[in-house]
């Protein structure tokens, strides 16, 4: 029986052993141009024009159909809108990497996952040294989660050959974002509306059972829908650019069947034999669903999310105005000195000696 599913796999499924190669080609060219973002970001920010930089981006775009709609300075455009699809895309790809990667094995999910909560532990933990007793204790959850785009984009940068690091710091990510995400929609979110995110939850349901409707309109429905689950869950008080974490998690990857790459095989041969635009259109539904949606979506998205969408939100928050005042301010805050170090050397601290006391089971 298993050497049975084993033909009916193509030689392309049985080779995993790259993964994240092309995941890796475009990070790292991306982390290129996200770093000049940042870079550029700072230089306008302390520049003779630093007034016309906090203009841009507070600059209102509202969206209004009838009596309803969403209006949101451009920073927030970014920061809630387009970078829905930066985690839609790390979700994508974590979840390929559970189908068919690296984390195919489950006991490889257990380091990251230990370590995410480690270091979210140890940052917390050294927020409130700093604030112990005072009103600023409160703002522990600032310190608890990681800037993933800057994460992936460093070890992009700094560690192109090491895809294991890379699944490692890939898993982390999204576990230590869906639990920064949950404390900030539990402790820091006190108008939480339950009408839309009932209506959010439900939505996501529909768009998960779409895997199962005919291929021909399926995309379009599911844009919608999933535009739908954003709105609900902005509505709802709830950042939105989880919806976009958790599409990518239920967006399941797999290698092509051989019967359906000989079903492609037997379209494109009838179009060549007689070229008409319905033969055309069939060769070409018949080679998009032999892709699995992971797959297509990540191939798609995967180049604006790290070339446009990821320097666009380094451009839009690294652009902070350095002064003497600022710098003196800032050495004597506790906010400030708590959160510098709970990411400096909390998160490191906690992530090594959560996973030397996880490899150790």
């Amino acid at each position: 029986m298993a050497s049975e599913a084993f033909r009916e796999r193509t030689a392309w499924a049985r080779n995993m052993a790259a993964p994240v190669r092309d995941f890796l080609s475009n990070e790292t060219g991306g982390a290129m141009v996200l770093l000049a973002a940042a870079i550029a970001a700072l230089v306008w920010a302390n520049s003779p024009w630093s007034d016309s930089y906090e203009t841009v981006w507070t600059t209102k775009l509202s969206i209004q159909i009838s009596d309803s709609g969403i209006s949101l300075d451009l920073r927030h455009w970014v920061n809630e809108g387009l970078m829905t699809l930066f985690f839609l895309v790390v979700g994508l790809e974590a979840k390929r990497e559970l189908d068919l990667g690296e984390l195919r094995e489950r006991r490889r999910i257990t380091i990251p996952v230990v370590a995410a909560l480690g270091g979210a532990a140890a940052a917390v933990a050294i927020f409130l040294v700093f604030n112990a007793g005072k009103p600023s204790a409160h703002g522990w959850g600032a310190a608890m989660s990681t800037d993933t785009a800057f994460a992936l984009g460093l070890v992009a940068l700094f560690a192109r050959g090491a895809a294991r690091l890379r699944v490692f710091m890939l898993t982390l990510a999204v576990v230590d974002d869906l639990l920064a995400l949950v404390v900030i929609a539990t402790a820091y979110t006190d108008d939480l509306s339950l009408v839309p995110l009932g209506i959010a939850i439900g939505l996501f349901g529909v768009l998960a059972s779409l895997r199962y409707a005919p291929i021909e309109w399926r995309r379009q429905v599911a844009v919608i829908v999933g535009v739908g689950v954003w709105v609900a869950l902005f509505e709802s008080g709830i950042d939105p650019v989880i919806s976009g974490l958790a599409v990518g998690l239920i967006t399941s990857a797999y290698p092509p069947p051989r019967t359906d790459l000989e079903r492609v095989i037997e379209l494109t041969r009838s179009f060549r034999e007689q070229p008409t635009p319905q033969l055309a259109r069939s060769a070409q539904r018949g080679v998009a669903s032999a892709i699995s949606t992971n797959e297509r979506l990540q191939y798609g998205l995967h180049p604006w999310t790290s070339f446009v969408i990821v320097p666009l939100f380094a451009l839009a928050n690294a652009g902070i105005n350095i002064d003497g005042s600022l710098l003196s301010d800032a050495i004597g805050s506790p906010i400030t000195l708590g959160i510098f170090f709970g990411y400096v050397v909390g998160k490191p601290l906690g992530i090594l000696a959560a996973s030397w006391l996880a490899s150790r089971r």
